[in-house]
C-alpha cells in the first residue's frame, strides 16, 4: 500500500521485431516508454560506432493513420447525422477486449472500402445541395415573375421594345406618373413584393432615349430571361427537379443507412487506429538503426513477469535496473499501489498532487477519515441505500470506462459509512427511525440532531483531533526515516504533545475537575512548547535568529485552532441535510390527501433526489477540503509524475491483458 516500486528496463531487438514488441508492450498496458535521446542514457557510443546505420525518424505511417483517424471520425458523425432511420439508431455497447483480439478484428481494406463508399455517398449529397440551393434560389425568382404571359426574346417586335425589370416600392408612384407622361407606352405590374416592384414596359423604339432617363433615375434594375418556355411552366418545371432532389436524396441517405450495420467496425477500427497512432509516437523515442533498435521505459517491479512472459526472450536482450538517485528526484513516473477498498480513493490524491517516488502515499492513511467524515455528513439510512444499489447495478450491469468504474466503486464504499451513520441519527429519507419495532426498543437515534447538538459538535472537533496528530504522527515518522530527528521533534512530535497537554487540562477542568490532570497536562504542554522554540535555536547559528523562528513557530498554535473549528463543518452539514430533507417531508405531508398520494410522489421523489445531489457533492467538496488542507498539510508535499504507460485510447472499450479477459 505505498507507492509502486519502478525499475528502468530496456530492450534491444532486431529491428523487425520491434513492431512485434512495442504491441506486446501496449497489450500490456505497464510500461512507460522514455525518450532514449533525451534521457540520461550516454549515446555517445551509438552514435560514435553505428553513425551510418542510425536511422531518422519516419512520419509517414503516423500521418497516414491520422488521416485514416480524421477520415473514420467523419465517417461517423456523417452516418450519426444524416441517415435515415435514426429510430435504429444503437450506441456502442461497452466491451472488454485484449489489443491483440482488436488488432485481428482489424482489416484494414475492408475499412478503406467502407470510407471509401462513405464518402462518394458525402459527396453526392453535398452536389445534392448546392444543386438545391441554386433551384431554391430560381425558385425565388421565378415564382415573381411567373404571371408575364409571354417569352420576351420570341415576341421581339419591329418596332418596340419590351423592358423587364424592378424597382424600389417607394418610387412605385413617381415612376409609373413619369412614364404615363409619355405617349405609346404599356406598363403592366407583374409582381409586388415587400419592398420592390416588379414591372414589364412596351414602348416605342423611339422612345428608348426618354424611357431610359426615367429608369435610370429611378434606379430601375432591369432583368433579362433567360428561359425559352414561359416563366410559369419554368417555375413549375423548378419545382419538380426540387421534388427530383428530395427523391434521390431520401435514396442516399437509405444508402448512408445501410452503413449502420458496419458502425461497430468503424468504432473498433477508430479505437485500433488511435492504437497505431500511439505506438507510432512511441517509436520516436526508440533508437532506430538498420540492424536493431534499443527502448528503454520505466516497468512497476510486480509487471515484470508479464513481460518476459509476452516477449520471445531467447531472440531480445532485456535488462532491469535499479533507478539511480538522480533519476528518482527528476525522472521516474509514480503509479499507487493500493488494495481494492483503498485504491478508489486514490483519485482524491491525484485531484491534489500524486506523491513524490520517494515520499508516503497518503491515500491508506486519508480513507479511513474521508469514508468517516463523508457518512457524518450525508448521515441518511434511504441516501445510504440508493448510493449502494445504483454503484452495484452500474458495476453489474455496465461496462463502464475505468475513471466511471472507479467512480461508482467510490460511492459504493461510501455507502456503507452513509448508512452506518443513518443509523446513529437515526435517519431514513429525513424521517426518524421508530423507536419501538414488535414490542422491541431500538436504540435509536443514539445521537438526535435536534437534542444532541453539541455532543455532534465535540464529536466533530475530536474527529479533527485525532486527524490532526495521525497527520503529525506520519509527518514525525517520515522525518526521522530521513534522520531528520531535531526537525521530527520541532515539526512534529513536540507539537503532538503540546495538544495532548493541553487537551489533558481541557479534560482535568471541565470534564473531571482533577487536579492532577491538569498539572499534568501543564507540564506536557510546556515541555512541548520549549521543544519548539529550543530546537530552531540548537539548529540556527544565530541564536538570536533561532529564538525567534521558534518563537514564530508556536504561534502557528492558532493555526491549528483554525483548523479544528474547520471539522465543525462535519456537525453542520450533517444536521443541515437532515433537516431539509425532513421539511420536505412536511411539505409534503401537509398537502391535501388526493395531491399527497398523486403530486406529492413525484414531488417527494424530486425533492430528495435534489437533496441527496447536494448532500453528495457538499460531502464529496468539504470532505476532500479536509483532507487537503487540514490533513495534508501537516506532513504531505506531492508534486510526483503520473505514470503514462504505452496503452491505447480506451474510447469505446477497455483493453485488459490476455490472462484476465474472459471472452
Amino acid at each position: 500500500m505505498a507507492v509502486n516500486k519502478m525499475e528502468k528496463m530496456t530492450i534491444i531487438a532486431a529491428s523487425e521485431q520491434e513492431e512485434t514488441i512495442l504491441q506486446a508492450i501496449q497489450g500490456l498496458q505497464t510500461i512507460e516508454i522514455k525518450d532514449f535521446f533525451h534521457s540520461n542514457v550516454d549515446s555517445s557510443y551509438i552514435e560514435k560506432h553505428f553513425a551510418s546505420t542510425l536511422l531518422e525518424s519516419d512520419e509517414r505511417q503516423k500521418k497516414q493513420f491520422q488521416t485514416m483517424l480524421t477520415e473514420i471520425q467523419e465517417a461517423l458523425i456523417f452516418i450519426e447525422r444524416f441517415a435515415e432511420n435514426p429510430s435504429k439508431k444503437k450506441p456502442i455497447k461497452r466491451q472488454v477486449r485484449t489489443l491483440r483480439s482488436l488488432e485481428e478484428g482489424f482489416n484494414e481494406a475492408i475499412i478503406s472500402g467502407y470510407l471509401n463508399e462513405i464518402n462518394a455517398v458525402k459527396n453526392s449529397l453535398a452536389s445534392l445541395e448546392t444543386t438545391r440551393k441554386e433551384l431554391l434560389a430560381k425558385e425565388k425568382w421565378l415564382a415573381r415573375w411567373q404571371y408575364l404571359d409571354i417569352i420576351p426574346h420570341k415576341n421581339a417586335m419591329e418596332n418596340a421594345e419590351l423592358l423587364l425589370g424592378s424597382i424600389n416600392s417607394a418610387n412605385q408612384t413617381l415612376f409609373v406618373t413619369e412614364l404615363k407622361n409619355l405617349d405609346s407606352i404599356y406598363i403592366e405590374e407583374v409582381y409586388h413584393s415587400e419592398h420592390h416592384v416588379y414591372y414589364s414596359l412596351v414602348f416605342l423604339k423611339n422612345q428608348a432615349e426618354e424611357v431610359s432617363e426615367i429608369t435610370t433615375k429611378y434606379s430601375f434594375d432591369p432583368f433579362s430571361y433567360p428561359y425559352a418556355i414561359l416563366p410559369k411552366e419554368a417555375y413549375q418545371r423548378n419545382k419538380e427537379e426540387l421534388a427530383e432532389l428530395v427523391t434521390e436524396e431520401k435514396t442516399l441517405k437509405l444508402k448512408l443507412a445501410s452503413y449502420r450495420e458496419h458502425l461497430e467496425e468503424l468504432y473498433l477500427a477508430e479505437e485500433m487506429t488511435y492504437a497505431y497512432i500511439h505506438r507510432e509516437e512511441a517509436k520516436k523515442q526508440l533508437l532506430n538503426t538498420s540492424y536493431f533498435f534499443i527502448m528503454q521505459g520505466w516497468i512497476p517491479i510486480d509487471e515484470k513477469r508479464s513481460l518476459q512472459t509476452v516477449l520471445p526472450t531467447d531472440e531480445v536482450y532485456i535488462a532491469f535496473d535499479q533507478p539511480t538517485e538522480q533519476e528518482i528526484q527528476t525522472d521516474i513516473p509514480v503509479k499507487l499501489k493500493n488494495n481494492s477498498v483503498v485504491a478508489p480513493f486514490e483519485m482524491l490524491t491525484e485531484m491534489y498532487s500524486l506523491p513524490k517516488y520517494d515520499e508516503i502515499d497518503p491515500t491508506p492513511i486519508m480513507t479511513p477519515f474521508y469514508m468517516v467524515f463523508f457518512g457524518m455528513m450525508v448521515a441518511d439510512i434511504g441516501y445510504g441505500l440508493l448510493m449502494l444499489l445504483g454503484a452495484l447495478l452500474a458495476l453489474r450491469l455496465m461496462i463502464l470506462p475505468r475513471g466511471m468504474k472507479r467512480f461508482a466503486k467510490f460511492f459504493l464504499i461510501l455507502s456503507f459509512p452513509t448508512v452506518i451513520w443513518g443509523f446513529i441519527y437515526g435517519s431514513i429519507f429525513g424521517a426518524a427511525l421508530p423507536k419501538v419495532f414488535l414490542g422491541i426498543q431500538l436504540p435509536f437515534p443514539i445521537l438526535s440532531t435536534t437534542e444532541d447538538v453539541n455532543t455532534i459538535l465535540i464529536l466533530s472537533v475530536v474527529f479533527g483531533f485525532i486527524q490532526l496528530l495521525t497527520g503529525l504522527m506520519v509527518n514525525g515518522i517520515e522525518l526521522t526515516k530521513r534522520k531528520r530527528y531535531l526537525d521530527s521533534i520541532s515539526e512534529s512530535f513536540a507539537w503532538q504533545g503540546l495538544l495532548i497537554g493541553i487537551l489533558i487540562i481541557v479534560l482535568g477542568m471541565l470534564l473531571f475537575s482533577n487536579d492532577g490532570l491538569v498539572t499534568t497536562g501543564i507540564v506536557v504542554a510546556i515541555i512541548s512548547a520549549l521543544s519548539i522554540v529550543i530546537v530552531p535555536i540548537i539548529q540556527t547559528k544565530s541564536k538570536v535568529k533561532g529564538l525567534a523562528k521558534g518563537l514564530y513557530g508556536l504561534y502557528g498554535l492558532t493555526s491549528y485552532i483554525g483548523d479544528l473549528v474547520s471539522y465543525t463543518r462535519l456537525m453542520a452539514l450533517g444536521i443541515s441535510g437532515g433537516s431539509i430533507a425532513a421539511a420536505f417531508n412536511m411539505l409534503v405531508a401537509f398537502m391535501p390527501p388526493i395531491a399527497r398520494f398523486t403530486v406529492g410522489i413525484i414531488l417527494i421523489i424530486a425533492l430528495h433526489a435534489l437533496n441527496l445531489f447536494l448532500s453528495l457533492l457538499s460531502a464529496y467538496v468539504h470532505g476532500a477540503r479536509l483532507q487537503y488542507v487540514e490533513f495534508f498539510g501537516k506532513f504531505y508535499t506531492g508534486g510526483g509524475r503520473a505514470f503514462k504507460p504505452l496503452k491505447t485510447e480506451e474510447k469505446y472499450m477497455n483493453i485488459e491483458k490476455n490472462q484476465k479477459v474472459k471472452e
